[in-house]
C-alpha cells in the first residue's frame, strides 16, 4: 500500500499546486492587469505568463486526474460515484474535467487564434478582464467547495 500513499502524497500536491495556482491569477494577477494603464502591455505581461503557468497546471492537472484514478481503482471505490453522500467526488472529477479541457483544449486554441489576430489583443478594454475575473472566480469558489468537501468527505463527514 506504499504506492497508495505515494499517490496520495502526490494527488494533494498537485490540487495545492493547480488550484493554488488559480487563486493567484484570481486574487492577485488578474485585478493588477484590469488596474494597469496600458491594455497592451497588460496583455503581454499576461501572455508571458500564461505561458508559463499554462505548462505548470497543465502538469498538475494530468498528475491530479493519473493519481485519483489510480486510487479509485485501488480502492475500488467505484461504487461511491452511484451515492449522493460521496458529491464531493462526482465534484473532484467534474472540477478536473473542466480545468483539464480549458487547460489542454480551449486555452490553446484561444492562444492560436490570438497568434494569428495581433491587433485584437491591443483593443481589450478592462471590462474583458473583470469578466475574466469573475469566471476565475467562481472557479476557484468551486474548487475550494470541492476540497473543502474531499477532505471532510474523506474523514467521514458524510451527508446521512
Amino acid at each position: 500500500m506504499d504506492e497508495f500513499v505515494l499517490a496520495r502524497v502526490l494527488h494533494v500536491l498537485g490540487v495545492v499546486l493547480w488550484i493554488g495556482g488559480v487563486a493567484m491569477v484570481t486574487t492577485v494577477l488578474l485585478p493588477t492587469l484590469a488596474r494597469m494603464q496600458s491594455t497592451a502591455e497588460a496583455m503581454a505581461f499576461f501572455g508571458q505568463f500564461r505561458c508559463r503557468f499554462a505548462a505548470q497546471a497543465r502538469f498538475s492537472t494530468l498528475l491530479v486526474g493519473i493519481t485519483g484514478f489510480y486510487m479509485i481503482y485501488v480502492l475500488d471505490a467505484w461504487q461511491r460515484f452511484t451515492q449522493w453522500q460521496y458529491w464531493w467526488m462526482h465534484a473532484m472529477v467534474l472540477m478536473w474535467l473542466l480545468f483539464s479541457a480549458m487547460l489542454f483544449i480551449v486555452e490553446p486554441r484561444d492562444r492560436r487564434r490570438q497568434a494569428t489576430d495581433a491587433s485584437k489583443q491591443k483593443h481589450i478594454s478592462p471590462e474583458v478582464f473583470i469578466r475574466i475575473q469573475r469566471k476565475h472566480l467562481m472557479l476557484l469558489v468551486l474548487s475550494l467547495i470541492t476540497i473543502a468537501g474531499a477532505i471532510a468527505g474523506s474523514h467521514g463527514w458524510l451527508i446521512a
